[in-house]
Formats: structure tokens, C-alpha cells, sequence
């Protein structure tokens, strides 16, 4: 069985409405279970419901990058970690991995960046200070892992067939 890297912070089931047509899971149910597993992540910062009605704040996804790595299907267990990978006094980049729960085998990955945001003026806005404590306190308890080789790649096809710059591409 492979490690699992990352804190768990969602366990799921595939639902039967996420399976599409090739009869495996989705790409856009992906990415609501990675954002559930964001919104699991936030409550252990701070950031609830009553957090964001209360203080006006909250955070806006202004990245995502998902990567697909093995079919998942119906009623199959899931589980999603979460590694962070910076912050500063504004920002949180983020990595998750879903794994399928019984075998452990990686079936995708998604990295966030995420802003801190003041809803009233709608602008980026400094993490209050017990949240900021939060994230620092979970980045330094969530393990040594690697940094992940999935992070900050670009999306490319290696050997276009068609390229908008003109058959150069890199």
C-alpha cells in the first residue's frame, strides 16, 4: 500500500449523479470534492459560517490547477489530505490529494491559492491574527512531506500537433 501524504481532512463516498457517460466519476465532481475538502480545511483555521457572517470576511479561490491520475467509481470510498504549501499575511497556497480510501492509490490532485478577502469592499485583506496563528500552527504540525512534484507545473501538450505561437511551444 502507498503513503498517503497530507492531513486527512475529508472522507467521501462517489455518489451514482457523479458518474458520466465513460462511467467513472466526473471531472467537475472532482473539484467539488476537493472544495468540500477546502471548506473542512477552513473550519479548522477559523473560518466558519459564523467566522465570515460575523467579520464580513472571507476567501476567494484566485488559482486552481487538478491534475487526474486514476479512475474512481461509483460507491467507491474516498479520502482527501491537505498540505500547505506557503502563506503569507494574505494568502494561503494550498495542495490536496485524493486517494481511494480501501487501496490508498492517488486518483488526483489539486492546488489552490486562495486570497484573504474583506466581502464589504470586496478587496484582499490582512488574515486576522488568531486565523493567521492557525494556519502557522497547522503548517507546523502537518508533517515533512515533499514538495509536491504536481505543484506549479504548467499545462502542456509535449508534442503539439497545432500551436498558437506559430508551432513553437514551450
Amino acid at each position: 500500500m502507498s503513503e498517503i501524504l497530507g492531513v486527512e481532512v475529508l472522507r467521501g463516498q462517489v455518489l451514482s449523479e457523479w458518474i458520466d457517460i465513460n462511467n467513472h466519476m466526473n471531472v467537475a465532481y472532482y473539484v467539488l470534492a476537493f472544495d468540500q475538502g477546502v471548506d473542512l480545511l477552513w473550519d479548522r483555521f477559523g473560518l466558519t459560517n459564523e467566522y465570515i457572517e460575523q467579520h464580513d470576511s472571507s476567501t476567494f479561490a484566485v488559482e486552481s490547477h487538478v491534475i487526474w491520475q486514476r479512475e474512481i467509481s461509483e460507491a467507491e470510498p474516498y479520502v482527501i489530505t491537505s498540505q500547505v504549501l506557503a502563506y503569507d499575511e494574505k494568502r494561503i497556497h494550498q495542495f490536496m490529494r485524493m486517494y481511494q480510501a480501501d487501496n490508498r492509490t492517488l486518483c488526483a490532485t489539486a492546488e489552490w491559492m486562495n486570497l484573504h478577502v474583506d466581502i464589504s469592499v470586496r478587496r484582499v485583506a490582512p488574515w486576522p491574527v488568531h486565523i493567521l496563528d492557525s494556519i502557522a500552527h497547522y503548517a507546523e504540525v502537518q508533517g515533512d512531506w515533499p514538495w509536491p512534484q504536481e505543484a506549479c507545473d504548467r499545462i502542456r501538450v509535449p508534442h503539439p500537433l497545432y500551436s498558437s505561437k506559430g508551432g513553437i511551444y514551450d
